[in-house]
């Protein structure tokens, strides 16, 4: 295999970490050619020093100033805000990783897809606001968009091997999260810093809640709709604490294919560099012995109302989705800043559903302005602010960085100075 250039978007959280270390391990197969960040240019700066791209962006000015002059005499170009991320993203790279969170990341996607032959997503906000868009664009660019959330890879290869005309069903798992068992009462009382701490897989603070309500399998369900062309009605999901099988699909004739790993972002991200070749990368194996048990049931829709509303978003469609998402967004962030309770993210997400909805999107300026004007209501309701809401603002590097600003007050929501450092990270 010939050398592959690399491009990744939201390069210094652990999705990013753990791209760079496979490339790092793969130099006679991979190049890393183009990065960005939000704002972490520490990190940034150790990533360019290190594989030494030709291409560098971060969104912070103050962060790109302290860059441009570190890097004031290496052969690298440093740009800055939206601008530098498409660039990041449209560099031609053969493999263009977004792992950068947020509806940000749309605009950089869409330019990914019409500049490289492979684009792999790690972010759920680009399928689900704005999936029609990016699939039709791929579509016409001949480009491959490949799944990176554990999930949908299992899909994607799932259904690689199977006859679609004899897929009856396709159905993905989610391991209940840290309040599988809880009470309901008590979720009311429910702190940032217990929401966060998933029991099996290390991701960031928007996500970890996400996984908590159990809005993120909502969204993955709105993400297979765009990536394989399912109708809703095929889709569905169950409870798997083990997170051992990562999806299933449903034959005709009542029969089950399922697919079995460890819970290891790797797995995917090894998939996408070498695609379509098989990846050289081997990593832990299913012993025997975690298969002894693996429990499977239907979602309590009552303690999972998030669920509940994301299929039925994904049932209206049109404006429903980008609304539901920015919605989500702006709940998760007042929850982690103390604002709002943990069952007020469903509620106040039902709310804003539950208004009238604009006329569904089509554009990427439409579906910005029906981003924009979702948070800019959420907010009204929230606290009366009338202030504009920038369509990048709620956004952070990668799904697997903690995404929450580490003010005063979203510390202080946090139970001991151990949490508090590692929320800090």
């Amino acid at each position: 295999m010939s050398i592959r250039s690399i491009s990744l978007l939201g390069a210094t959280g652990s999705i990013g970490a753990q791209v760079a270390d496979l490339v790092a391990a793969s130099p006679e197969t991979c190049q890393l050619v183009a990065i960005s960040a939000d704002k972490n240019d520490k990190d940034l700066l150790a990533l360019a020093r290190r594989f030494r791209p030709r291409l560098l962006a971060v969104n912070d000015p103050a962060a790109w100033q302290r860059l441009s002059a570190a890097l004031a005499d290496e052969p690298v170009e440093v740009l800055c805000g939206e601008e530098g991320q498409i660039a990041v993203a449209a560099c031609g790279a053969d493999v263009v990783i977004v792992a950068a969170v947020g509806m940000a990341a749309l605009a950089p996607a869409l330019a990914a897809v019409e500049a490289s032959p492979v684009v792999a997503l790690a972010n759920k906000e680009c399928l689900v606001s704005g999936g029609a868009l990016l699939m039709a664009a791929a579509r016409t660019h001949a480009c491959q968009i490949l799944p990176l959330d554990s999930e949908h890879h299992a899909i994607f290869q799932l259904l690689a091997e199977a006859e679609r005309a004899h897929v009856a069903g396709v159905i993905l798992t989610a391991s209940g999260g840290p309040f599988l068992h809880t009470d309901l009462d008590a979720l009311r009382t429910v702190t940032p810093a217990q929401a966060v701490r998933h029991p099996v897989w290390s991701m960031g603070a928007k996500i970890s809640v996400d996984s908590a309500t159990m809005m993120n399998k909502g969204l993955e369900l709105i993400e297979a709709q765009h990536l394989f062309g399912l109708a809703p009605a095929t889709l569905s999901v169950l409870i798997h604490p083990q997170a051992l099988i990562h999806a299933l699909i449903e034959f005709a004739d009542g029969s089950l294919r399922a697919q079995l790993a460890a819970p290891d972002m790797r797995v995917p991200l090894a998939a996408a560099l070498a695609w379509p070749e098989p990846s050289a990368h081997r990593f832990a194996a299913l012993k025997p012995g975690a298969l002894q048990t693996l429990e499977l049931s239907p979602p309590d829709r009552s303690r999972f109302p998030c669920l509940a509303l994301a299929e039925a978003a994904q049932k209206a469609g049109g404006a429903a989705p980008v609304v539901l998402n920015a919605a989500n967004e702006e709940a998760v962030a007042a929850f982690l800043c103390g604002r709002i309770g943990f069952t007020e993210i469903a509620e106040r997400i039902a709310a804003q559903l539950d208004a009238p909805l604009p006329p569904p999107p089509h554009t990427l300026a439409e579906i910005v302005e029906c981003d924009g004007a979702a948070r800019r209501a959420f907010r009204q309701r929230l606290d009366g602010a009338h202030a504009p809401v920038p369509h990048h603002e709620t956004t952070r590097d990668t799904p697997d960085t903690p995404d929450t600003p580490d003010t005063p007050d979203t510390l202080d929501t946090l139970d001991n100075e151990k949490d508090r450092r590692a929320w800090m990270g």
